[in-house]
């Protein structure tokens, strides 16, 4: 149980959007994709996901990890399938972004959906490093409860708004760990993920590498920081993590870049230069391969998703 408070107690949470929504036609998205992670309260319709096609029923929850992609059909079972780009471009066509408060959950083909980072001592994401898939939360009315009450937040303009949002995800955030560990699911992927606190040397190249985004982290550098030999380093960052450096450094920088393509007006080519980059056309490509669509399309996608 201490592991799992060092856990939570590490974990830096950041609220990113809330929206209460109403289906306009079912569709099929065949790889739904977000940086942050979602979770998705289906008050009344049908929501499923996965190749297998499992169904949230009404009140519960689908939660989806940043950072994987999850095939989701909204509404009953339609030929209509589209790629996460095409409803980034066309969101409207498919929602209709509800801000009446007296309508939440009493709209038909509707849901409210909650969207946050969490990091470990504020490098790494927590959920993305379970490397799990996108899974099912039933029966907790307390979280169904919180996601309300952000999504009611969201839409008002109070004194102490920013406050309660930031207060009502960090107990999202909790609320799940503990639904995780309740039903003792991902028990491997936890135990691993518990030796991020049990080795200061992770946890110096966990900074440093977000401290220097930009430069040059080669593993050269990196087995300085951890005080251990280029040749080793690989092997012992991985064996830690489950998952190499440079792969692992590689998504730090795309994730920079899509916070900055989302809240600032740099350049994509000064953006690259920022995260690593030399060359701008690598970049491009490297940044589609990751999230299946151009950088361009990802600055658009706030102003798209706040249809």
């Amino acid at each position: 149980m201490e592991d799992y408070n060092k856990v939570i107690e590490s974990l830096g949470v950041r609220y990113i959007k809330a929206k209460n929504l109403v289906l306009q036609q079912p569709f099929t998205v065949r790889n739904s994709y977000d940086v942050g992670n979602n979770l998705i309260l289906l008050h009344k319709g049908r929501v499923s996901f996965g190749d297998e096609e499992q169904v949230v029923e009404e009140g519960e929850m689908l939660f989806i990890p940043g950072g994987r992609a999850t095939k989701v059909t909204y509404g009953e079972t339609s030929s209509k399938s589209i790629t996460n780009d095409d409803l980034i471009t066309n969101k409207d066509k498919f929602f209709h972004s509800n801000s009446d408060l007296d309508l939440i959950g009493d709209a038909e083909e509707s849901h409210s959906f909650v969207s946050f980072e969490a990091k470990v001592f504020d490098s790494v994401n927590f959920f993305a490093s379970l490397d799990v898939p996108a899974f099912l939360i039933t029966n907790n009315s307390k979280l169904a409860n919180l996601v309300i009450k952000v999504v009611e937040e969201s839409l008002q303009e109070l004194p102490g708004r920013e406050r309660l949002i930031t207060i009502y995800t960090e107990n999202i955030v909790v609320e799940i760990v503990r639904y995780i560990l309740k039903n003792k699911m991902f028990v491997e992927q936890l135990a691993t993920n518990s030796t991020y606190f049990k080795d200061p040397r992770l946890i110096d190249l966990f900074n440093y590498i977000k401290e220097n985004i930009g430069g040059d982290l080669s593993n050269k550098v990196l087995s300085g920081v951890a005080n251990v030999s280029e040749d080793y380093v690989g092997q012992y960052f991985k064996m830690l993590t489950g998952i190499n450096p440079q792969d692992y450094i590689e998504y730090q920088r795309m994730e920079r870049a899509v916070f900055l393509l989302r809240t600032t007006k740099k350049s994509i080519r000064d953006i690259g230069k920022e995260v690593g980059y030399k060359d701008t056309a690598y970049f491009c490509r490297r940044f589609k391969m990751m999230f299946g669509i151009p950088a361009g399309k990802m600055r658009r996608r706030e102003s798209a998703m706040n249809i």
